[in-house]
């Protein structure tokens, strides 16, 4: 690589990479990609603030140089030509400053100078290593194992060769608790370094360790800044290059010795470099592709680079890691704890990846996750190293702790994952508005990101219900799935959106590119996000026409940012919103703006990622597009499908299941499907199931670069959405007190007609239909609470179905009938049994007045 950029291998075709020729992946990835920002952002959030420096797949260390400008936790921006130092540890693609511990800074003299220029033309990056040469002719040269690193300082001759470590600054230079200590021995260096507040969180730190042994003793050697910083020189009259070996840890300086010992010893700088790339190539290799152009096999192999880079191991070689009770823990031998966790962002599609690729380092993530949420007694949604630092909103944990099951990392504690993730549905730390959501079914406008931690909290729900159903936990199950169509109290039918809501029921003044009550997005980009049911979303927005004809409109601009009508593909929200066409009957267009996406958004070059990439969740975005389908389901392992960019793509698990793709003329411009076989069997669904991702399989696609809008656009052929009623609709009369029957007054179809008891009589109007999407239906038209309401006497009455919460209804064994959002029973008021009594709303009690026989 050269100049930055992924020089072409010396056997690679200029037009096209045969399947055959992708036996060392790791020369096909360029780590500048995201270093710059993306011509075509449009948000303040900025470029992909990826790293190009050494790290090992999922590795502690990250050594990497941290340029003048640079930001986030990758520190690295593409357009400065000056470095301040190379310090061990990185977060790709985090938008807020954290880490850049201990930055190594090589000089001339004897006094600490500032950063060195350099040039793109003399910087060089490969996974696992990473190299440059400065203005001043100091070269450097470095790489990294998983806990330790190795590096080499060239110096010119005649000039006194100098190095600076600094333990008192990190890349979130604004914390007031940053600290450290240094200890200097005759040729080593170590100390501990203390830092946090990520993204603005306040006092939750961290403390991490380094082990450094130079090759030989030095010339002269200080500490200051109250023994913060350490300035050495070596004698480099015979051997002009510096040579040191370096551990980290998170438990002792003592430990990233150990880790440096035995990870590096006395290994070469290229038999670590060359053990490293071994590793990434095993990896890398899980997912072969062939036939395809350079420029999309380079971006394709640097997505998923980026998309293993974290999370990040955090136990040393013994097993040893602090928890965040603060004690230290030791992991299962054999196994690895591992932090720095992206929730909010990661559980959209990247740990989904890693659980297809690498199901064994998956498991050990769940274990992980529940090792967090047991030492701080609930999962935060973001957390940085061993610190809860509570950034963004929802509960994500429990949705990638689920995500990980479906996917086939089954190895941990998952029992202790269900439980841990049902009790933070009541935690405060995890659920900041917990109590209004389970009162109510939503949060209200009193908060800030309102509509997003409702709708966020609903996909929660909805992941946990589907472990717990996998579990044979079938009331947890139950609840959690009936919470899960919390977001249809945020469904506001007369304007198709969902919009927050506040505390009295009622409607502030929406505008759909506002932001209010959603994170890093708009109302606009937000009235997808229904992943569980889209189906039940279509149905309610006014079926399959309306929902396309508004994607159509809202993929007029695939990148526009915040506050816009279009897509925000730089950013989460938007990510899963291009294979909602799938659930519409039209995977045609699926096919088309997903290719569009993904060769106009991504590419090979530094500008190549079109927002932050999120600890590999953007990156994941794409190889999953590039592959074809994508894990549109929190919790569940169906893909829903695009079009493959490969004529041919082989997966092998690691534990050796393989999926094989065949998609003769794949190419840029042939996004559209007009055939499709599964194991040999035609196939028109968009959409595969979990069992192909279990047990693998073979798809045969037949490409064209026109549309073939018949192609998966039955009812029949969309992929599962999950609601709450009968698969199949059960019709009769719903009988309560007396016998009597749950009765449509004068059989009026009219909005607000009283909801009563009366004689069963066998007419239309006590014929009940309990729907799939959890409605209960007389006439065509919905049993429903007044205004929404949630308190107890509410009266219930007649309505056009309109895909809301007032409609939901769970009819549970003990006979009662509850409104979902409300958690209230139909009730006859003081059990009068006299016709025409209407019914009401109440706090459930388990009399008599509550009890009903439905079909």
């Amino acid at each position: 690589m050269v100049g930055g950029t992924v020089a072409a291998p010396p056997t690679a075709a200029a037009a096209a990479i045969a399947p055959t020729t992708v036996t060392d992946p790791a020369q096909y990835v360029n780590p500048f990609v995201g270093t710059q920002k993306s011509t075509n952002f449009g948000s303040s959030l900025d470029g992909g603030h990826t790293f190009p420096g050494a790290s090992a797949p999922l590795g502690m260390v990250q050594w990497s140089p941290d340029t003048v400008g640079g930001g986030g936790g990758a520190s690295y921006d593409y357009t400065s030509n000056q470095i301040r130092g190379f310090s061990l540890n990185h977060l790709s693609g985090a938008g807020c400053d954290i880490f850049g511990n201990f930055p190594f800074m090589p000089m001339l003299g004897s006094t600490p100078g500032g950063p060195a220029g350099f040039s793109h033309t003399n910087e060089a990056a490969s996974p696992g290593t990473y190299s440059v040469t400065f203005d001043n002719g100091i070269t450097t040269n470095l790489a990294a194992t998983q806990r330790a690193g190795i590096a080499q300082f060239s110096y010119p001759a005649g000039q006194t060769a100098s190095l600076t470590v600094d333990a008192g600054t990190a890349l979130n230079a604004g914390y007031s608790g940053n600290s450290g200590s240094l200890t200097l021995g005759s040729n080593r260096i170590s100390g501990s370094s203390s830092s946090g507040g990520f993204c603005g969180t306040g006092s939750e730190k961290y403390t991490v360790y380094f082990s450094a042994i130079f090759d030989r003793n030095f010339s002269s050697s200080s500490l200051l800044n109250n023994n913060q910083q350490a300035l050495v020189s070596f004698d480099t009259s015979t051997n002009p290059t510096v040579t040191v070996r370096v551990g980290l840890s998170f438990v002792s300086a003592d430990n990233a010795y150990a880790n440096m010992n035995a990870e590096v010893g006395g290994n070469s700088l290229d038999t670590v470099k060359a053990g490293t790339r071994a590793a990434w190539n095993t990896d890398l290799s899980r997912i072969a592709v062939g036939g395809g152009s350079l420029p999309d096999t380079r971006t394709f192999y640097t997505a998923l680079y980026h998309s293993l880079l974290a999370p990040n191991v955090f136990s040393d070689t013994d097993g040893r890691y602090p928890g965040f009770d603060g004690q230290i823990h030791t992991a299962a031998t054999g196994h690895a704890q591992y932090a720095n966790f992206s929730g909010w962002d990661v559980y959209r599609s990247q740990v989904q990846l890693l659980a297809l690729l690498c199901p064994q380092e998956a498991s050990d993530i769940g274990q992980s996750i529940v090792n967090q949420g047991n030492q701080a007694g609930y999962f935060d949604r973001w957390t940085v190293a061993n610190s809860a630092d509570g950034v963004m909103d929802g509960d994500p944990m429990p949705i990638i702790g689920s995500s990980l099951y479906a996917f086939g990392a089954t190895q941990f504690d998952v029992w202790g994952l269900l439980w841990k993730a049902w009790g933070g549905t009541v935690n405060e730390n995890e659920r900041p508005f917990q109590g209004e959501y389970l009162g109510q079914g939503y949060v209200s406008t009193d908060a800030g990101w309102s509509a997003s931690a409702t709708l966020e909290y609903a996909t929660s729900d909805f992941a946990t219900a589907q472990l717990a159903g996998r579990l044979g936990d079938t009331d947890m199950h139950d609840t959690e799935l009936h919470r899960s169509t919390n977001w249809r109290n945020l469904f506001n039918f007369q304007s198709g959106y969902l919009q927050p809501r506040a505390a009295d029921h009622s409607w502030p003044s929406f505008t759909p590119t506002a932001g209010d009550g959603f994170a890093e997005s708009d109302g606009a980009q937000n009235v997808w996000a229904v992943p569980q049911n889209l189906h039940g979303l279509i149905t309610a927005m006014g079926g399959n026409g309306k929902a396309v004809g508004q994607l159509d409109s809202f993929f007029g601009q695939l990148n526009a940012g915040t506050n816009s009508s279009y897509a925000y593909l730089g950013n989460e929200p938007s990510l899963g919103t291009p294979w909602v066409y799938d659930y519409a009957g039209r995977p045609d267009r699926t096919q088309a703006v997903v290719r569009q996406a993904l060769t106009q958004l991504y590419s090979d070059a530094p500008t190549g990622e079109p927002g932050n990439d999120d600890l590999g969740e953007m990156s994941s975005w794409a190889v999953w597009s590039a592959l074809g389908m994508y894990p549109e389901t929190p919790g569940r392992a169906e893909l829903a499908l695009a079009s493959p960019l490969f004529p041919s793509i082989s997966i092998t698990r690691e534990n050796g299941v393989v999926i094989n793709i065949s998609a003769p003329g794949a190419a840029d411009n042939t996004p559209y499907v007009s055939g499709l076989t599964v194991n040999g069997a035609a196939s028109t669904h968009p959409w595969l199931g979990e069992d192909f991702v279990a047990n693998g399989g073979t798809l045969q696609y037949t490409l064209s670069s026109t549309a073939n809008p018949q192609w998966g656009s039955a009812t029949t052929d969309a992929p599962p959405s999950f609601d709450v009623g009968p698969s199949t609709p059960a019709t009769g009369t719903i009988t309560g007190p007396g016998s009597k029957c749950l009765d449509d007054s004068a059989s009026s179809v009219a909005d607000g007609n009283k909801i009563q008891i009366w004689d069963c009589n066998g007419t239309a109007a006590q014929q009940w239909t309990l729907a799939p999407d959890g409605t209960v239906q007389v006439l065509g038209h919905c049993l429903d609470v007044f205004g929404s309401g949630s308190a107890s006497g509410t009266q219930v009455q007649l309505f056009t179905c309109n895909g809301t919460g007032a409609q939901q209804w769970w009819p549970k064994a003990d006979g009662t009938l509850v409104n979902t959002p409300s958690n209230l029973c139909l009730d006859l008021p003081n059990g009068n049994t006299t016709n025409g009594q209407q019914l009401q709303i109440f706090t459930c009690n388990g009399t008599s007045s509550q009890k009903w026989t439905v079909p």
